[in-house]
């Protein structure tokens, strides 16, 4: 397949497929191997044909199949020196490292890919902006506060895939323990919808195509509550972008190039 699709999205584990003419790669491997094939496989894509895995951050539900796919298909792993270590600690797990440094462009096959830095609560996380064949594609996801870095180098994509993990009101209604509320909400935990919103209404541009909203949480977001947020935000604008979601129990709708 080329072009790309959310494999999982959410706390249970993340993955994303983009394939080119030339190359075929995985953002992130967060959950097992065996759903890794198996979405795979519902896409017309073998497992043996993935050529990198790029890592975001050492989360272990963004590094959860790395064993297998490492271990069993021999696949190089793309992380900085930082997330490396973390996936060392977390998994015990000598990959076929490939070290690029935050900050700075580097190329893959036809790929010109640029990790950039994102608040999160790890080591060194970073979002992805990728560039392939004439397209621009922009990935960020885990991350507590929208920078004026990370609205710098979203511009002018021509597909987004973004976090909007929770609705404010829903964290602080939850069951769940403080310390996971004040995590969340902080700069190094997720982003809400809201500000989902906002940083969509700062990177609009007519040429965007579509946007994943990514990493809803299941007890504090829906869909529904995410989508009405959003669209009403940018609607005040006379900002209208397609969106579609990134589901975690299923693949999502495949964009093709």
């Amino acid at each position: 397949m080329i072009g790309f699709c959310p494999l999982a999205s959410g706390s249970k584990g993340n993955s994303i497929y983009l394939g080119t003419k030339e190359t075929k790669i995985l953002i992130d491997a967060g959950i097992s191997g065996k759903q890794i094939k198996l979405r795979l496989d519902q896409i017309g894509v073998d497992i043996s044909e993935i050529n990198a895995v790029l890592i975001t951050h050492e989360h272990l539900d963004h590094i959860e199949g790395l064993k297998v796919l490492s271990n069993k298909y021999n696949i190089p792993v793309f992380a900085n020196s930082e997330t490396a270590k973390g996936i060392y600690n977390n998994l015990h797990l000598s990959a076929d490292f490939k070290i690029f440094t935050t900050q700075e462009l580097f190329e893959y096959k036809d790929l010109k890919i640029f990790p950039f830095s994102i608040l999160h609560d790890t080591l060194d996380p970073v979002g992805f902006i990728i560039w392939t064949h004439g397209l621009k594609l922009g990935f960020c996801s885990d991350l507590g506060y929208v920078s004026s870095l990370v609205v710098k180098q979203l511009q002018d994509c021509d597909y987004l895939y973004l976090e909007a993990n929770h609705q404010v009101d829903l964290v602080h209604a939850s069951n769940r323990p403080m310390m996971y509320k004040q995590r969340v909400l902080g700069r190094q935990g997720h982003l809400s919808n809201d500000e989902c919103a906002y940083l969509l209404s700062q990177v609009y541009h007519p040429g965007l195509k579509h946007v994943f909203l990514a990493h809803l949480s299941s007890e504090c977001n829906n869909p529904n509550t995410a989508k009405k947020c959003i669209e009403n935000f940018l609607k005040r604008e006379n900002k209208n972008i397609d969106i579609s979601f990134a589901h975690q129990d299923e693949i999502s709708g495949k964009i093709k190039f």
